[in-house]
Formats: C-alpha cells, sequence, structure tokens
C-alpha cells in the first residue's frame, strides 16, 4: 500500500470492511493453475502431429516467442556463419584467379586489391557488409564474378538484417513486462454492494502512463457435464462484470474495485458460502489495453 499512497498521495485511503461477516475456509493445498499469474499458460499440446513443421511455417512468429537466450543465440549463430561462408566466397575467387600467388605484383589487377590470405579477405567482407570502406581493399572492375557476388552480398545483408533486426525489436518492444506494474488485490471476496450480493476484486496501475482503452474481463474455468453426458474437463463461462452498463471499460487512474453481480444468471447463484469455498474452479482476470508510451496492446 505503501507504493500506492506514493503515487495517489496521502488522501489515498484503505476501506476496512471487516464488519461484514466472514467465513474462514480451511487451508488448501496449493494446486497447480491452469493460467499463473504471470499470464502464462499450463498447456502443453499432444499428438499434434507434424508440430514441428507448422511452427516453422511461421518463423517469424517463432523466433519473436522464443526465450532471449535463444534469440540472441541464433542471432549470433546467423550473422557468424553468413560472414564465413561469404570471406570463403571472397577467398575462393581469389584463389580460383591466382590473386593470392601474385597479390605484390605492381603490374597485375587481381579482382580485390590488397588480399593475400583468408583474413584479408574477411577483413575484406566486413569493410564492405558494415558499409565501413576503409579504401585500403577494394573490388575491381576486371572481376565479373566478384561483380555478381558483390550484388549477392548486397542483397542477402540487407534480408538477414531485416529480418534479424526486426525480430529483435519486435521483442524487445513487447510490452509484457508493463505487467508487472498492474497490481491485482490479492484475494477476492464475496459481499453486498448497492443492496446487492456481488463477488469483487481490486486492480490497480502502479505507474504515471495510463493504459489506453483497459477493458477487462472474467472467465470462469471448471469442469462440468452436459444433460447429454458429456464431460468437459475446462469449460470457460464468460462473467459479467459491467458489459451492458460499459463498468467493464477502466479508466485506470486510481485502483478500481471490479465487481460481478451475483444474480440468477451468475454461475455462483446455486452455490451456497460452504461449497463454494469447497469447489474446483478457476477466475482468470483479462485486462486488455494500450501502453500509452509505446503503442502496443
Amino acid at each position: 500500500m505503501s507504493a500506492l499512497r506514493r503515487k495517489f498521495g496521502e488522501d489515498y485511503q484503505v476501506v476496512n470492511t471487516s464488519r461484514a461477516a466472514s467465513y474462514t475456509a480451511p487451508v488448501k493445498k496449493k494446486r497447480q493453475r491452469f493460467v499463473d499469474k504471470n499470464g502464462r499458460c499450463n498447456v502443453q499440446h499432444g499428438n499434434l502431429g507434424g508440430e514441428t513443421s507448422r511452427y516453422l511455417s511461421d518463423l517469424f512468429t517463432t523466433l519473436v516467442d522464443l526465450k532471449w537466450r535463444w534469440n540472441l543465440l541464433i542471432f549470433i549463430l546467423t550473422y557468424t556463419i553468413a560472414w564465413l561462408v561469404m570471406a570463403s566466397m571472397w577467398w575462393v575467387i581469389a584463389y580460383i584467379r591466382g590473386d593470392l600467388n601474385r597479390a605484390h605484383d605492381s603490374t597485375y589487377t587481381p579482382c580485390v586489391a590488397n588480399v593475400y590470405n583468408f583474413p584479408s579477405a574477411f577483413l575484406f567482407f566486413i569493410e564492405t557488409e558494415a558499409t565501413i570502406g576503409y579504401g585500403y581493399r577494394y573490388i575491381t572492375e576486371k572481376c565479373p564474378e566478384g561483380i555478381i557476388l558483390f550484388l549477392f552480398q548486397s542483397l542477402l545483408g540487407s534480408i538477414v538484417d531485416a529480418f534479424l533486426i526486426g525480430c529483435m525489436f519486435i521483442k524487445m518492444s513487447q510490452p509484457k513486462k508493463r505487467a508487472e506494474t498492474l497490481m491485482f488485490s490479492h484475494d477476492a471476496v464475496i459481499s453486498q454492494r448497492d443492496g446487492k450480493m456481488c463477488l469483487m476484486f481490486r486492480v490497480g496501475n502502479l505507474r504515471n502512463s495510463h493504459m489506453v482503452s483497459a477493458q477487462i474481463r472474467c472467465k470462469l474455468i471448471k469442469s462440468r457435464q452436459t444433460p447429454e453426458g458429456e464431460f468437459l474437463p475446462l469449460d470457460q463461462c464468460e462473467l459479467d462484470v459491467g458489459f451492458g452498463t460499459g463498468a467493464d471499460q477502466l479508466f485506470l487512474v486510481s485502483p478500481l474495485t471490479i465487481c460481478h453481480e451475483i444474480n440468477p444468471k451468475s454461475p455462483f447463484f446455486d452455490l451456497s458460502q460452504r461449497s463454494l469455498m469447497n469447489e474446483q474452479f478457476e477466475i482468470v482476470v483479462i485486462l486488455e489495453g494500450i501502453v500509452e508510451t509505446t503503442g502496443k496492446a
């Protein structure tokens, strides 16, 4: 609460509802969640067939979704292999033409001036690819195969740069860590508000930057059996948190209390206080919005 006071001032007060009737539930053993509080879904796909080929068909999204250590490894390996292969091609051209043996002959015009061995060919490629251009090594006009390789190198370098740098930029701009400064109450409570029984929890934004077009939704995930006898292990049910009245559209400049009215349309309407504590279900809260500073959703 100290962080909220620093953001919203000393006038911010915590409402104490301890006078309401409460029920102390027995301590339950912690079980695995369907969705963790950091947003990660504990779902593993299996027996799909051709799963690897499906991921490779959308290679760009696959690279963006990888962890940072794998992204950096692929980034380094791709550039290193491309540099070594292209430098080897320049060295092969110089070797086939015999430029390596006549490198110090002032009367001979080589394909690439001042390329004596593989390190010098590698330096020429780096100078060309990085547009450094020291001026000591340069391609001559009497080397058509070198000109073709130079054009191929420029096109390949542009494609690799656009693909990898674009992938890294999109990954860095993803607002995944923005959720670290969105605070939810540790517990949800059921109490009366405006004469109606409601399920309530709180959400607050610690940053000064706003969440534009913030909208909140709630999903109830539990198993159920249909009248036909079909068992649904992870059935999803929408909890109304003000969709009809617009209360789900949040102006998140101060902590807000989100309410779900327990009426005859609510899945909690037929549950007693004790059966509610013993029921196996999970409520997933989805907060969507656009980060003001980056424009990312």
